[in-house]
């Protein structure tokens, strides 16, 4: 995937919103929704191919792009564990929370912390936390509810 360092947007119709990305050689550091495209953003790029097939219904697990994940360490482990959710699986904070070895999922701080991950999550659809029925998504809700549609969830 190796492009130009950038901010990379296209509009989308079936979210109606855009699908912004922003990348850094070989890495993905976010993916947004924003109402309408960025002014200085391309317009092309082969992630925003992918993005685009998988919202026409192509399922894409989406595994083999490198992410440059810059969050807590703690909060890595959870969105490490919600990236390996398959496409069309879904999970609870709670069933999720007991894949983390640090966390205890009887406590309450332990799936506050979760969510808080999700909630913030800068890599949308790459890092599926759509998939997590019981959570936030750092997706829009609009944008949430059509992933979840999109993969019968």
């Amino acid at each position: 995937m190796s492009e130009a360092a950038g901010i990379y947007t296209r509009e989308s119709d079936y979210l109606d919103r855009c699908v912004q990305v922003g990348v850094a050689g070989d890495r993905v550091l976010s993916v947004s929704f924003p109402a309408s495209l960025a002014a200085d953003a391309d317009h092309e790029h082969p992630l925003l191919d992918r993005l685009f097939e998988y919202l026409a219904g192509a399922p894409d697990e989406f595994d083999d792009i490198e992410l440059a994940l810059t969050v807590p360490t703690d909060q890595r482990a959870v969105l490490d564990a919600v990236r390996e959710l398959a496409y069309g699986e879904q999970t609870t904070v709670e069933r999720l929370t007991r894949q983390i070895p640090t966390l205890d999922a009887d406590a309450d701080d332990d799936r506050d912390h979760v969510r808080t991950a999700l909630d913030e999550n800068p890599i949308p659809i790459l890092i599926p936390d759509h998939r997590v029925r019981d959570g936030p998504s750092a997706a829009p809700p609009k944008v949430e509810q059509k992933l979840r549609s999109l993969e019968g969830l």
